[in-house]
């Protein structure tokens, strides 16, 4: 649920080209290693880098959105959806990065 929430705010988020094309490759890069996570179910190094990709798109978004962001000349709608969609994944990855930790807890990290 994770993976597939993240992935549809980041396509959501890039649907403008509002957002650099690093935006892109960082988020489904990170969904990648996600999905790799996922499929190996007893490899801690998968859900470390998951994890670990997590908490370094947070800090990416942060500087995506805060240089990226629009000026208040002249904003579509469908440029403050993919903004908003945007935000709302950031907020979201604090969650996210709580239960894949939990997940990592699981699998005998320490």
């Amino acid at each position: 649920a994770i993976i597939l929430v993240h992935w549809l705010l980041t396509v959501w988020g890039c649907m403008n080209h509002m957002l650099p094309l690093s935006y892109a490759w960082g988020n489904f890069s990170i969904l990648a290693v996600g999905i790799w996570a996922i499929v190996q179910r007893d490899s801690l190094d998968a859900i470390t880098m998951f994890l670990t990709g997590l908490l370094l798109t947070v800090l990416t978004d942060i500087i995506h959105i805060s240089i990226f962001y629009p000026s208040n000349d002249y904003v579509s709608d469908a440029k403050r959806f993919s903004i908003g969609m945007a935000i709302f994944s950031l907020l979201l990855k604090p969650v996210s990065c709580y239960l894949v930790y939990r997940m990592y807890r699981e699998r005998g990290g320490e």
